[in-house]
């Protein structure tokens, strides 16, 4: 056969071995959203049972055959199909050094332990879960060790969630922007000026679904290829004409699912505009989840936080809440707006002091994989570790080490994303205004077509060309650095606050 027809025959595989993998996606959507309480053992063997399926197919010994066909004629293949060809190789050899019988033990695990956590987070029962998660530390060192990673195990399921990242360069980041983070947050906690506790109160679930709907719709998501629901823990799942996202809602804390909302929809429109021909190949799949959280935060916070994005949003939000937003002024919305005040949840944190909480979680993992921590002594390391990162101590686990999903399923290596991408979105951020410097002039009038379509061409029809750091490099010209962010900070936060915040 010809490099052109092997190429066929690799790339139609292995959008199969996706197709499957979005199955699975929709059963944790499903799990997360639907599922009765009594089915969870149940769906543990569906996963179960799919996972084997879908590493049978990704480990089929045609995959090995045709890759190596066309990595011995290299030459003849075109920079888009190198890339897609490099990828398929690396999920190639992972698929075949991990036993069937532990991909499918790792599955039951995984779905076990989401019920597990959830169950210890409503009974802030700690001791209980702490079982689970040494099982589930224990499958992610020994899924490094089949791959290869022995003694780098950390490095490995950074790597997962953002090819070619480590530990090390992860550190150097986060050192370097902790150094600058704490001493901005004792500064705006110093500042005289301090937004209304409690200003925003009483608003119905039905209208803040209406308003975060029509947000959400108008900044870009489509929603006949996407919906929102509600879960225990918001997230963003799916990609191309099928993208789930969720959110939660409290009557009291209305910005808190609007912005959440936002958040998940950053990802949302990230999947949506991967090329649907490429779907599962290196040029149809995300570039990592510190590109992934790029989009998320970037809505989130510069666009959705902004003077332009009320300018044009606040009169829909007061009509529709009339009577909650009477005695607040729209100076005194828009500080509630950005209210810097630590506190311990992660998921209600502000922006500041957010990436705090990222850094404290990245310091523990690194402990759990190097054996400086045990399971078991997780609950006083962390109540340590919030005192001196936020000047805050847990009451209850409940509000401490249980307050997160991600471990339950075995995502370790996951949550420095989230701070890389605080990074990344700040930095392109001041390219795209470099580029339209009244960009929020437009946001003033609802439009927001030119930044989605710059993301587009830059970001997400490049799927995984690039990663993260060279992504970085080739859309704004720089290595990823935390000072883009610091600045962003004190430009965004030193006028609300009473002044310039120094460095």
């Amino acid at each position: 056969m010809s490099s052109e027809t092997i190429y066929v025959e690799l790339t139609d595989w292995i959008k199969r071995v996706h197709a499957l993998g979005t199955v699975g996606e929709l059963l944790g959507w499903d799990e997360q959203v639907n599922l009765p309480p009594g089915a969870a053992e149940q769906r543990a063997g569906q996963q179960a049972a799919l996972a084997g399926a879908q590493h049978a197919a990704a480990s089929d010994p045609r995959l090995g055959e045709w890759l190596t066909a066309l990595e011995k004629n290299v030459a003849a293949l075109s920079d888009d199909q190198r890339a897609v060809v490099k990828n398929a190789r690396r999920d190639y050899d992972r698929a075949t050094k991990l036993p069937a019988e532990f991909v499918r033990d790792k599955a039951v695990q995984s779905s076990r332990g989401y019920h597990a956590w959830a169950k210890a987070r409503a009974a802030d029962d700690f001791a209980g879960y702490a079982p689970v998660l040494a099982q589930n530390l224990d499958f992610a060192k020994r899924e490094a060790v089949y791959l290869g990673w022995q003694g780098r195990e950390y490095d490995y399921m950074i790597d997962q969630f953002d090819p070619g990242m480590t530990a090390a360069v992860i550190g150097r980041l986060f050192a370097e922007l902790k150094g600058e983070l704490v001493p901005l947050v004792r500064q705006i906690a110093a500042s005289p000026v301090k937004p209304q506790a409690g200003a925003l109160k009483g608003f119905p679930v039905e209208g803040q679904l209406a308003f975060l709907r029509e947000v959400t719709e108008r900044i870009g998501f489509d929603y006949a290829r996407g919906r929102i629901d509600v879960s225990l823990h918001p997230f963003c799942t799916g990609t191309g004409s099928d993208v789930r996202m969720t959110t939660r809602f409290s009557v009291d804390e209305p910005l808190r699912s609007l912005f959440g909302a936002i958040h998940e929809t950053g990802h949302g429109m990230y999947e949506q505009g991967l090329p649907a021909s490429q779907l599962g190949t290196a040029l149809g799949i995300n570039a990592g989840m510190a590109v992934h959280e790029s989009q998320s935060r970037l809505w989130e916070n510069q666009v959705g936080r902004s003077r332009g994005f009320w300018r044009f949003f606040e009169p829909r939000f007061r009509a529709l809440f009339p009577t909650q937003t009477a005695a607040i002024s729209s100076d005194e919305l828009y500080l509630a707006i950005n209210t810097v005040a630590p506190t311990l949840i992660r998921v209600e944190s502000d922006e500041v002091t957010y990436n705090l909480h990222i850094i404290l979680r990245f310091e523990l993992e690194k402990k759990l994989f190097t054996g400086e921590l045990a399971v078991k002594d997780l609950p006083a390391a962390w109540r340590a570790a919030a005192q001196e990162l936020l000047g805050l101590t847990p009451p209850n686990d409940r509000e401490g080490v249980l307050q997160d999903v991600h471990w339950s399923g075995g995502a370790f290596g996951y949550f420095p994303s989230y701070c890389l991408g605080n990074m990344l979105a700040a930095q392109l951020w001041y390219r795209a205004l470099a580029l339209r410097p009244a960009l929020e002039e437009e946001f003033a009038r609802g439009d927001f077509t030119w930044l989605l379509g710059w993301l587009r061409e830059n970001i997400h029809t490049q799927g995984r060309r690039f990663d993260a750091l060279t992504l970085a490099r080739r859309v704004t010209g720089e290595e990823l650095s935390p000072r883009h962010l610091v600045r962003y900070l004190r430009e965004r936060y030193g006028p609300l606050y009473g002044g310039k915040l120094e460095g």
